[in-house]
């Protein structure tokens, strides 16, 4: 009774922080209590009759606090997208050997159910494992932000789903052919890898939603191999809304969701040739931060459109103190957040309000695009896809259909950037080159601070 007692306010501590954290007054007391229900699970958890002995438990927990209170503390918030998935890639292994090690001690005895649902918690869990490593990879530039494709590579993939999902089956009907599970628990791993490599660098954002949807799933699965109803509920709740999420990241960069779920999507699709060399470079418009003081000093509206360089910059405090002097002189000034900013849904909104940003300035894209055409100055922090103008006109560009922050609509857009290279989906922004955009080069953060000090004596 205590146990389940446990599980119970453990789930409903779950639900409730579930619902806190989806409105930012609230999300930081839906976290801890999200954090408490988990305390308590685990120590419900410990209390179970069927432990006999605690020493490899302990140092599971000491291992894990180790290696767990660093990352936390000193990942800094510009690698949330990658330490996002590589704790996807943790929890994936985690459910996978569970289900392993139950598989090996009950072979012979399993139900047809029992049997299911360690299989959907081995094949989940796997897949995590290694697609998570392979979303880390991209989101560190280990590997190519590039789709990474091969011949039939479509075909072999489904393929291989269908097999997997076939060997369930089949393990169902005879759990006890050890070869076949261990031949799923290959296959699982190898997926993982097929469904991510061909994903773009700039499609990342729907993969780590999709990926915590697996692990939610695994983690479910996990729950009715064990008894455990905690992990069905907790699993349930993490799959159910990592997919809703996965949903929405679809709506938002324009993808279509039957494309995430077999990869090979954001592929580059070669442009037709002509044949016919442009006559001439297009021409780029530089400025000083000095410069660009003089005219944030006439401006009596700026948009600031915050992307990973603000968070690699760390500019995101340099950025509230520019906005203070705006709001002195009389200009209003509002953040457009695009869904995918920063590479993870949520990005900037968290970075921006890490410097007290008033929530209530920070607009959705659909919200701020109409305001565009009636702006002084669209002021672009380190973003780049979320701005660039190929999405709507060029056919043959990877990000071709992704909503975009319509910035180059303003009457001047004013560039941070340390240079001209492409962004993570590793193509051109024909923004740079607009007539009313002026690039500022350098480190944001500092070119931020040249623009204060210079506006502050002016």
């Amino acid at each position: 009774m205590l146990i389940t007692g446990a599980y119970f306010i453990s789930s409903a501590l779950f639900l409730f922080g579930l619902r806190d954290i989806t409105h930012p007054n609230t999300a930081r007391r839906g976290t801890s209590l999200a954090a408490l229900g988990m305390l308590i699970a685990v120590v419900g958890t410990l209390l179970h009759q069927d432990i006999v002995r605690y020493e490899w438990i302990i140092a599971g927990l000491l291992m894990g606090t180790i290696i767990g209170i660093p990352m936390g503390l000193k990942i800094p918030m510009t690698k949330m997208p990658e330490r996002i998935a590589l704790s996807h890639s943790f929890g994936g292994i985690a459910i996978a050997l569970v289900g392993v090690v139950e598989y090996y001690r009950h072979a012979s005895g399993l139900t047809s159910v029992q049997m299911g649902t360690i299989g959907f918690e081995v094949f989940f869990g796997a897949v995590t494992f290694t697609g998570s490593l392979m979303a880390f990879g991209k989101l560190q530039e280990l590997l190519p932000g590039r789709p990474i494709t091969f011949p039939k590579q479509n075909i072999i993939t489904v393929g291989s789903i269908i097999l997997a999902i076939s060997l369930i089956f089949f393990l169902i009907v005879s759990p006890a052919s050890t070869n076949v599970f261990n031949l799923l628990l290959i296959l699982s791993f190898v997926l993982g890898v097929l469904v991510v490599l061909p994903i773009g660098g700039a499609d990342m954002p729907v993969v780590i939603c999709l990926l915590n949807s697996y692990a939610g799933l695994a983690a479910s699965a996990s729950g009715f191999a064990l008894n455990n109803m905690v992990l069905i509920i907790c699993g349930a709740l993490d799959g159910g809304s990592g997919f809703i999420l996965a949903l929405l990241m679809c709506k938002a960069m324009n993808r279509s969701f039957s494309n995430v779920l077999f990869g090979a999507f954001g592929q580059i699709v070669s442009a037709p040739t002509t044949g016919t060399a442009p006559s001439e470079k297009p021409t780029i418009r530089s400025g000083t931060p000095e410069e660009v003081a003089k005219i944030f000093k006439a401006a009596k509206s700026v948009i600031v459109i915050p992307g990973y360089g603000m968070a690699v910059a760390q500019a995101q405090h340099t950025v509230r103190e520019l906005a203070s002097i705006l709001e002195k002189n009389g200009a209003t000034v509002k953040y457009a957040i695009h869904p995918v900013a920063g590479r993870m849904p949520g990005h900037m909104n968290v970075l921006l309000a890490e410097a007290d940003i008033p929530y209530d300035q920070l607009i959705d894209m659909d919200d701020i695009n109409p305001e565009f055409p009636h702006t002084d100055i669209a002021l672009v922090i380190g973003a780049n896809d979320v701005v660039n103008p190929a999405a709507k006109t060029d056919v043959s560009s990877p990000i071709y259909g992704m909503p975009i922050l319509d910035v180059e609509s303003s009457k001047l857009v004013v560039v941070l950037k340390r240079s001209m290279n492409p962004g993570f989906a590793g193509i051109d922004n024909a923004l740079f080159i607009q007539p009313n955009t002026m690039m500022v080069f350098g480190d944001a953060k500092q070119t931020l601070l040249k623009i204060t000090t210079a506006l502050g004596a002016a």
